[in-house]
Parts: C-alpha cells; structure tokens; sequence
C-alpha cells in the first residue's frame, strides 16, 4: 500500500525527483538552468521560479530590468531581472522557453547560513510545479512531475 502513489504516478509517465529536507524545513531540489547545476528551495508559495541576482552568468541567463517589485519572506519592493528562453531540468523532467526573475537573495540565504542550511542559487516555484502537474509526496520526500 506505501508505493501505490508511485506506482500509479510511474505508471502515468509522471518523473519522481528525490527532495531533501533541510534544517531549515524546506525542501531544496537540485535543478539544471541551461546545462548549469544549481541547489534550489522548492516553495509552493512562491509565484515565480527565481535565481539570484548574482548568478545571472553562471545560468547563461540573458537579463532584462523589470518593474515588477518582489516581496518574500523577511522582505519586500526588492527590484528584479526577468530571463526568458531558457530550458530547466529537474531530474528526467524538462522545460524550455523558461521565464525567470532574478533578484538579490542574500536575506533568503543569510537565513538559511544561520541555520547551517547551504545556501541556494534560487526558488522552484508554482510556475514550474503548475506545469509539470506537480504532486509531493512530502513522506517519502519526492516530487513528481508530467512531462509536458
């Protein structure tokens, strides 16, 4: 009875991707932008897949100013970047034509540093989660994710 989400997930050509919990209670994910690894924090609340302002060239991201402000947790009117066009893969599960924002995530990674978490070079948000029909088996610490 335990595997018979993932079976039936399996069976409907659903990904299943390993989450690992942090000290910090949130699950990071690791992802590939454009062929670059990166360790991101998978946040259901999250809006928009994001990637720190600072890593802009380690993603080959090609960055566009914004008058969009975010607000997070711990801060809010913080500028942002937008990227588009880009391909992101989650395990076998993939993506292109990807719109990203960017934007400076020193309180996010201040507060995960403190914590004696690693810090992250972005967010997995309900964007990528809505288009992959995401579903989490926060017991087993799995994302599965349709191909699109």
């Amino acid at each position: 009875m335990e595997n018979e989400l993932q079976e039936f997930l399996l069976k409907k050509n659903f990904k299943k991707i390993k989450l690992k919990l942090t000290k910090t209670n949130h699950f990071e994910i690791k992802a590939n932008i454009n062929g670059v690894k990166g360790l991101f924090i998978l946040d259901t609340g999250a809006s928009s897949s994001c990637v720190g302002l600072d890593d802009a060239k380690l993603f080959n991201l090609n960055v566009k100013d914004s008058d969009i402000k975010a607000a997070g947790a711990g801060a809010t009117n913080m500028a942002t970047q937008t990227a588009s066009n880009n391909t992101i893969k989650i395990g076998k599960w993939k993506k292109n034509r990807t719109t990203l924002v960017l934007f400076d995530l020193i309180h996010v990674n201040t507060a995960l540093t403190m914590h004696n978490a690693q810090p992250v070079n972005g967010i997995i948000g309900a964007d990528i989660l809505k288009k992959g029909k995401a579903i989490i088996d926060y017991n087993k610490k799995y994302l599965y994710l349709k191909p699109i």
